[in-house]
């Protein structure tokens, strides 16, 4: 194929390429009128499976002609004629190991590190000594390296390289790296020993590993071997290529590694050949962003070269540069442009390493049934199957919550095995029991106690007992326990109470998800004995690396590629998307191990190294012939920086002569503005007349004929609150969630002190004390089961005890008895009303009246706010009056006092005889019950912030409160 003979044979391609088609044009214009056998003779090695099937498909489009022997650089590892190692261990079999060695390590040195970071460190330090193995680095370079300046940390990070050290040595089974370095020395040892007469390419490689490095100069040194180079800069001059030597200040330029190979091979630039005689898609463009990309020692060359830029009408024409406000917004003009090159017919592919973009931009494509074709899929902790398990996986905590409970039983795979309807309806009811009168953290009883209700919540609840409640290993366990049962439970949970097989493993992500699942308990004796939060963190990494795709649902023409797909296909519109610092490039991760410095030192690949190649990736793919740069604004929580190469290009684009009053930068940003104008129209909500304030006048025949005490003080307040709880029937859900709050406390103290006031008498106010401190400890213990809560509310009632026994002793010297909790209410016939309440305490005193008294574990209302508003302590003392209290004749009350029990105990004595509550009451109801009076929404909040429960269906904040109501009179 090869007619000339050099010492070594390296071509290229241009940005903007597509690369597959381009190898397949060079080798039909090298064999045309060739033996058809020569054809079958070609040895072609590519770095990806997806270039593989991408030739494979080009291949088979026609003509008919034999197909080359296509070869995957990586499968050298698993040829078993080229080296006699044994086969290499399996990634997730090695890692367990290494997480085994870890943790009795860390067991084995107090402080090392901590144990929750036994699968990560692990993770970690496997990377480092597959690193080692592909670059050719012993264990002894790594002890050998000068570390006088840190020799702490050093110390520390030793101890950890030291136990994988044995993996170098003999004895043990060969990980990838190091077997399929051993394939590459042997074959090219072999190559060089018998030289092979075929032709032999090695294509789409950057040589940024060693070991492939030598590879690629072994294949172009045969005599028919050639080496073809993704997106070479042919335009760079010499000058600038000679810069390139250092590492420590170009390892970040998209063509470093070219430069490194063509020295290993004391090849110019120049010697560099094109692979076909076809021209870039884009020359004027490339042209540019060579120039803008150059190295940091060179930039002065913008002003030497800039001014002989050409063409740059060509070079800028078919660039549309998107500035988005945000995230969201940079997605949804990103998915309106691909829904316009679907409906052209155009391929249109976006290249962004930000998964969280490409899952936005997915969302909107979503709106219009598109499906975009992802090549890295979904991550199986995103997928149903994956959520599920991690659902099932928060069983194993000792005690569950409410939400954790019904989080799992409204996962669409649980109880899929048939009859979920009935499921979903239990679930339901259980749901609103839950809600109103659940506990914190549940038990078998408190379902059982739930399910005695109806006879046919009791099979479905035994069998949710028999789930959440099994018993899961405990302590140190061999990890394939933990698999058996967590994956035992997660069918059973699946399969539902008929026992049929459940949906967990059905479909794409069902399928890949059991994949994971049984490859990690095949490789699980590798790990050991583990505990729960090691499992865990190993289920989170494998599910985390596992993905997903389902190639039947997706849109043809409609793409998502990550950096690494993009080297190896093309499309007519490439959209750049997430050119932020930080997103693209990403920083370089940390290291845990070593530093630039020690990496240097040691011949490790440097922290740039990721750079580069994203740049290289950037400078291929923006050769393309309509490409799209976008970036955001700001993201979540900042404002961004724009990408280092997209500052590149604007600072010579805006250092060039402008055209006319408008510069480069003017025109790629107008393109964008464009999108973005439409990305407004398409959201620019229809114009809706706001709500205005509601006075609900509802017939008088619907209006609540009997109200509690309580509620006078929200008639008065927010009537429409009345409204929408007494006569439209609407309460607010409770929280799933129980936690320590206020309302809690507040009962639990009424309840405490109730309790205390069943023991009198006390000897004295020490023993009076010491009893309602331990009834305090007592009660708490049962009923506030968070242990921090626990302790701040009895040290709560510790601050108020001795004030409180000091006025109760007072108290109880005047008493006969105490009534708590006596139920009341008084009918007023002439109105058709009842006033109901219930008094938190009566003192009957010896002079025959009565005392009422209210406890407040807040601040109590002020003399001025019971006159006007909160009310009920003196409507209290007028049922009394009435003989409406059960078991209580009417009696005269000699007072009514709030008993505050907050940071500054109180006893506030209510206004009883400054104004005339009973008539001011009658005139409040008389007035509701007029067919023109209605129910105002907020009518006089005590904080202008305050919060209504009914807010949202009054819809509050599309008027204000210095707005008159408008009566708006309903029907039944």
């Amino acid at each position: 194929m090869f007619e000339d003979r050099p010492n070594f044979r390296v071509f290229g391609t241009y940005s903007g390429q597509a690369f597959p088609d381009t190898l397949l044009d060079g080798l039909a214009m090298r064999l045309q009128g060739a033996a058809p056998e020569h054809w079958a003779r070609v040895e072609v090695y590519v770095n990806t499976q997806r270039m593989k099937r991408r030739l494979a498909e080009l291949f088979s489009q026609g003509p008919a002609r034999l197909m080359p022997k296509f070869h995957l650089v990586t499968d050298l590892a698993y040829d078993p004629l080229l080296t006699d190692l044994p086969m290499p261990v399996p990634a997730l079999k090695r890692r367990l190991e290494i997480a085994q060695l870890v943790r009795k390590l860390i067991q084995r040195v107090e402080g090392l590190a901590p144990a929750s970071a036994v699968f990560d460190l692990a993770n970690s330090l496997a990377s480092l000594m597959n690193e080692m193995q592909g670059e050719g680095i012993a264990p002894n370079v790594i002890e050998g390296l000068d570390i006088s300046d840190f020799s702490g940390h050093w110390e520390r990070a030793l101890q950890f390289i030291t136990i994988v050290q044995r993996y170098f040595e003999g004895g043990e089974a060969p990980d990838e790296e190091a077997r399929q370095r051993a394939g590459v020395f042997a074959l090219t040892q072999r190559w060089q020993e018998n030289p092979p007469d075929h032709p032999i390419l090695m294509a789409g490689s950057t040589g940024s590993r060693n070991t492939t490095f030598h590879l690629m100069k072994a294949v172009a040194g045969l005599p028919q071997g050639a080496v073809i180079l993704p997106g070479f800069d042919f335009g760079m001059p010499t000058e600038v290529w000679t810069q390139l030597s250092d590492p420590k200040t170009s390892e970040d330029h998209p063509q470093y590694r070219f430069s490194r190979l063509l020295t290993a091979m004391d090849l110019t630039s120049d010697q560099v050949v094109p692979w076909t005689e076809a021209t870039p898609q884009a020359a004027a463009r490339n042209r540019l962003v060579s120039l803008a990309l150059r190295p940091a020692p060179v930039t002065h060359h913008w002003r030497q070269e800039g001014p002989y830029l050409t063409k740059l009408d060509q070079a800028t024409q078919d660039i549309t540069w998107l500035e988005a406000p945000n995230q969201r917004v940079e997605a949804k003009a990103i998915a309106l442009r691909l829904r316009h090159a679907a409906e052209m017919g155009q391929t249109a592919a976006v290249i962004t390493p930000d998964r969280n973009l490409t899952r936005r931009i997915a969302t909107a494509l979503a709106a219009w049934n598109i499906t975009p074709d992802d090549s890295a899929g979904i991550p199986l902790t995103l997928t149903a199957p994956g959520r599920f398990l991690l659902h099932v996986l928060d069983l194993a905590h000792p005690k569950h919550t409410s939400e954790t409970l019904l989080v799992l039983l409204k996962h669409p795979l649980t109880h899929s095995g048939g009859d979920r309807g009935q499921h979903l309806r239990n679930t339901r009811e259980l749901e609103l029991y839950l809600r109103l009168d659940g506990p914190a953290f549940l038990t078998r009883q408190t379902l059982l106690q739930w399910a005695e209700k109806q006879d046919h919540y009791r099979p479905w609840v035994e069998w949710i007992n028999a789930s959440v409640f099994d018993p899961w290993p405990q302590g140190t366990e061999p990890l394939e326990n933990w698999i058996a049962h967590h994956r035992r439970l997660a069918e059973r949970l699946s399969a539902g109470l008929s026992g049929e097989e459940g949906e967990l493993w059905d479909k794409a992500p069902g399928r890949d998800t059991k994949t994971e699942v049984e490859n990690l308990t095949k490789y699980a004796q590798a790990a050991g004995d583990v505990e729960l939060i090691d499992y865990s963190a190993i289920l989170r990494g494998v599910l985390s690396a596992g993905q997903t795709r389902d190639q039947n649902q997706v849109h043809s023409n409609i793409r998502i590629w990550g950096t690494l797909e993009a080297r190896v296909q093309s499309a007519d519109l490439v959209i750049l998307a997430g050119l932020n610092d930080g997103t693209w490039p990403e920083p370089p991760a940390p290291d845990p191990w070593l530093n630039r410095s020690l990496r240097l030192q040691a011949g490790l690949l440097l922290p740039e190294r990721k750079i580069g190649l994203s740049a290289h990736d950037f400078q291929q793919a923006v050769g393309a012939k309509t490409v799209w740069l976008t970036r955001s604004l700001r993201s979540d929580d900042a404002e961004t920086v724009p990408s280092r190469w997209l500052n590149r290009i604007e600072n010579l684009l805006n250092g060039l002569e402008k055209p006319d009053d408008y510069s480069w930068m003017d025109r790629l940003r107008a393109r964008g503005e464009d999108w973005l104008a439409k990305v407004a129209a398409l959201e620019e909500p229809e114009i809706a007349p706001l709500s205005i304030r509601p006075s609900v006048a509802p017939p008088v025949a619907c209006r609540p004929e009997k109200l509690a005490v309580t509620d006078i003080k929200h008639l008065i307040r927010d009537p429409y609150a009345i409204y929408a709880k007494r006569i439209l029937n609407l309460k607010r859900l409770d929280s799933l969630t129980k936690s320590p709050d206020a309302p809690l406390r507040g009962t639990l103290i009424h309840d405490l002190l109730e309790a205390f006031l069943e023991t009198a008498p006390w000897a004295n106010a020490e023993a009076a004390k010491a009893t309602l401190l331990d009834l305090a400890k007592e009660r708490f213990q049962t009923t506030v089961p968070w242990p921090a809560a626990r302790r701040m509310w009895l040290a709560r009632v510790d601050r108020f005890s001795e004030w409180f026994i000091t006025h109760e002793m007072i108290r109880q010297a005047n008493i006969i008895s105490t009534k708590t909790e006596i139920k009341g209410e008084i009918n007023l016939p002439e109105l058709g009303f009842t006033l109901s309440g219930t008094a938190d305490r009566i003192d009957l005193l010896k002079d025959g009246s009565a005392h009422i008294y209210d406890y407040k574990t807040g601040k109590p209302p002020t003399p001025a706010q019971q006159l006007h508003f909160d009310k009920q302590l003196l409507l209290e003392v007028e049922i009394l009056r009435r003989g409406g209290f059960s078991g209580l004749a009417p009696l005269k009350a000699a007072g009514a006092t709030y008993i505050g029990l907050d940071n500054a105990p109180s006893q506030p004595a209510a206004p009883l005889d400054e104004t005339d509550v009973w008539s001011d009451f009658h005139n409040l109801i008389r007035a509701y019950q007029s067919a023109e009076q209605g129910y105002t929404a907020r009518r006089a909040m005590l904080k202008a912030d305050d919060s209504s429960n009914y807010d949202h269906l009054a819809r509050y904040g599309e008027w204000s409160t210095n707005q008159r109501a408008t009566v708006i009179k309903v029907s039944k």
